[in-house]
């Protein structure tokens, strides 16, 4: 048994006792900070990839963790199922989702809390295909251990309630078969996956991960906002040296590496964040780091490209009958390249609180958002918005009872890329997904509205279906929601390919921006840069699985066990713990 299946052992025995301790010693404000540390690894972004590598990387080193946003602990909303629209649809300076809209037009969220993604997605929790885990090269025993680490604290198997069953057996129906019963694998057919809620609907992120660190290893700093990295030169090549970072005052630190060759910078900032930082800190596209003034480092013109996100389409389906609230829990994986979830219940109806009725919330289906796609987007003022928001709200509470069945694209294959509007490193970058550029895509739209057409028609879903509501109607009303920021040009939404252009939204999975082979190696090393990698999902070239979240999660552990071996074996094995 090696030392790291001891420590984990050792790790999970505590969790028993710590299920909801969340005041770890070793987090605060970066306001905290001292003006200048030293540490064997730099660890930027406290997100769903960055919280357990980092907790992996303290068993035996002593790591720096900058986060720029806050606890989720401190946010009662972020643990909360029912609230979780009411995050997305927060646009504050410190709500923990900070919204971005891409340039096609779609309404996107990036967290921006100690947890990452973890934070603000729907909680769906499933594995990647073995064949995914082979593409990439990953050792597959590695692999399953990591994600066994990560789900030991935070998956769980859901119990479904009346409508998600309903989708199941109408998935079952129409021929998304085998029915695979309850898995985190992923297979071809019908399953029911994972959830990060528990049964009492608090939702578990990749912060709780941290309990798997060493409290002597680790530093933990909230609002730290990275400004760059801190390069020296061996010989002509770039090697990393630390990080300058600024508190919620404005105050800067500097983060410095300990001597020794295994000491390394990591940023783990997201598919947004780590292309964005690289960028401001002198490693892209020379022409356009150039234009913004930004000293070049390192010409590395794949930084930023290769941006992708899986488009989403869903159907609005009113049901005649009461739906359970839920969120993504059963997943068909066809064969032809497109998943099919749904979701249904009060998370698109009012909130109730002692404060009396507050204005419905549609998530990502809401005028809150801004989301007005049948208006042209000079015309979306703060009034029309308010015009919408109040349209919503005289709506019978029976006529909004029903769900989303939607369907998500494989891969994608469309690309786009990522460039900086400015030098502030909290402002959001341009990004341009390209969503239906590539014809497969949209084929695979195509076929999974058919799909799901087919679901609503089944027997097995027929105690949630109006008779008379024919699935033309629903897309009709579904093709006037305000999902997105295109604008729609009229005709008919029953002609697929249309339907798909115009509705296309996003589940959140947007990946590349430091590729595998354009920006990082195989190991996830910057290529001609010593002592800095790039570690979470803007290295995916795919989204892996249905929902990326567990392998994110899993690559953080993986890696950090990987760094570590390879640390044992430049330091020897009998280094005492710093």
């Amino acid at each position: 048994m090696d030392i790291f299946t001891v420590a984990s052992f050792f790790a999970v025995l505590c969790i028993a006792q710590q299920a909801r301790a969340v005041n770890y010693t070793f987090m605060g404000e970066a306001v905290h900070a001292p003006p200048v540390a030293y540490y064997d690894y730099i660890v930027i972004g406290g997100g769903t990839a960055g919280c357990p590598l980092a907790a992996t990387l303290s068993e035996r080193s002593r790591v720096l963790l900058l986060e720029r946003g806050g606890s989720p602990y401190d946010d009662g909303r972020v643990l909360n199922m029912a609230h979780f629209s009411d995050v997305l649809a927060d646009t504050s300076a410190g709500s923990p989702s900070q919204r971005f809209v891409s340039e096609d037009g779609v309404i996107n969220s990036r967290p921006r809390v100690l947890g990452g993604g973890s934070c603000i997605n729907a909680g769906f929790f499933t594995r990647a295909g073995a064949g995914y885990v082979r593409a990439v090269g990953w050792d597959p025993r590695e692999v399953v251990a990591a994600y066994r680490w990560v789900e030991d604290v935070v998956a769980f198997q859901p119990a479904l309630g009346p409508w998600q069953a309903a989708v199941r057996r109408g998935l079952l129906e129409t021929g998304v078969v085998p029915d695979n019963g309850f898995t985190y694998d992923h297979i071809p057919g019908t399953k029911v996956g994972g959830s990060i809620f528990d049964a009492d609907g608090r939702r578990h992120t990749a912060a709780d991960l941290l309990r798997y660190a060493r409290p002597e290893g680790i530093d933990l700093f909230f609002r730290a906002r990275v400004a760059r990295i801190l390069f020296g030169y061996k010989g002509t090549k770039p090697v990393a040296r630390g990080v300058v970072y600024r508190d919620s005052q404005g105050n800067t630190h500097v983060a410095y590496l300990n001597r020794g060759a295994a000491n390394e910078v990591i940023l783990s900032a997201g598919a947004l964040g780590s292309p964005q930082q690289l960028m401001l800190s002198g490693i892209g596209p020379a022409d356009h780091l150039r234009s913004l003034g930004i000293d070049v480092i390192l010409d590395l013109p794949g930084v930023g490209q290769g941006m992708s996100d899986n488009p989403m389409n869903a159907i609005y389906v009113p049901s005649p009958s009461p739906v359970e609230v839920s969120l993504i829990q059963v997943v068909g994986i066809t064969r032809f390249g497109s998943y099919i979830e749904g979701a249904s219940g009060a998370n698109w109806n009012s909130h109730q609180s002692g404060a009396g009725t507050q204005p419905r919330n549609f998530g990502m289906f809401s005028p809150q958002t801004g989301q007005l796609a049948t208006v042209p987007p000079k015309q979306r003022t703060p009034e029309a918005i308010a015009r919408a928001v109040e349209a919503m709200n005289q709506v019978p509470d029976a006529a909004l009872r029903g769900g989303f069945i939607l369907e998500k694209v494989l891969g994608p294959q469309s690309t786009g890329h990522l460039a900086l509007r400015n030098l502030d490193p909290d402002d959001n970058p341009s990004v341009t997904f390209n969503y239906f550029a590539h014809p497969d895509d949209l084929r695979r739209c195509v076929a999974g509205i058919s799909a799901i057409e087919r679901v609503i028609r089944s027997r097995a879903f027929s105690r949630f279906t109006y008779p008379n509501f024919a699935f033309p109607t629903m897309l009709n009303v579904t093709a006037d929601f305000p999902v997105n920021l295109m604008y729609h040009r009229g005709g008919d939404p029953r002609a697929l390919e249309q339907f798909c252009r115009d509705t296309v939204t996003t589940i959140w999975h947007y990946h590349g921006g430091c590729q595998v082979g354009r920006v990082v190696d195989r190991d996830y090393r910057v290529l001609g840069v010593d002592a800095l990698r790039v570690i979470d999902g803007s290295t995916f070239n795919a989204s892996p699985g249905t929902n990326p979240q567990a392998t994110v999660m899993m690559l953080g552990r993986y890696m950090g066990v990987k760094l570590l071996k390879e640390r044992m074996v430049v330091e020897g094995p009998c280094r005492k713990n710093p």
